[in-house]
């Protein structure tokens, strides 16, 4: 892969295993990018670790392409007031690597509080960019017709109304690098 953890920023230090799982470098970079991501701590560079074409899939959305998944992250922050990482655990370092993730979100403005239980799924290509990440909250995806059409709809609308930098000064203006 060639950019490095060094130079992206990452603020995720530990990573934490299943017993008997150990991840290269590389996968820890990614693992600890994607857990930025989940916390509401996107970047440029962050994202510079997927493919342009890589998709991101959750229950609200399935987002192809850079300007479609880099709406959904840059979005967390305008969706949530508080997002904290209870707890993490990577199980399968193969490919896919398989996470464990427990969060808990506070929507901004009522002070709702939701705790999300997911299995997080990183697809990576040859080269060890991400080229699909599936967020399934509590295991599982929904998979009919009307959902998938809400889930594709949001990946249209959500880049209409969150702003996602051009470069890295626009990146550190709103506070991203």
């Amino acid at each position: 892969m060639a950019t490095s953890a060094s130079n992206i920023n990452i603020e995720t230090k530990d990573v934490q295993t299943a017993p008997g799982v150990t991840l290269s470098d590389s996968q820890k970079t990614v693992v600890r990018s994607v857990l930025d991501l989940f916390a509401g701590r996107p970047s440029l560079r962050k994202l510079s670790l997927w493919r342009d074409d890589a998709t991101f899939v959750d229950p609200l959305t399935i987002a192809q392409g850079r300007s479609k998944y880099a709406a959904q992250w840059y979005g967390l922050k305008a969706a949530f007031s508080e997002i904290e990482r209870l707890e993490h655990q990577v199980k399968d370092a193969g490919n896919p690597i398989l996470m464990d993730l427990k969060t808990r979100y506070v929507v901004k403005g009522i002070g709702k509080e939701q705790v999300i239980q997911s299995e997080v799924v990183i697809h990576l290509d040859s080269e060890g960019k991400i080229e699909k990440l599936e967020d399934k909250w509590n295991g599982k995806l929904p998979e009919n017709v009307i959902a998938n059409a809400f889930r594709h709809l949001n990946a249209v609308s959500v880049p209409l109304l969150i702003k996602v930098p051009k470069d890295d000064e626009e990146d550190a203006k709103m506070g991203n690098l």
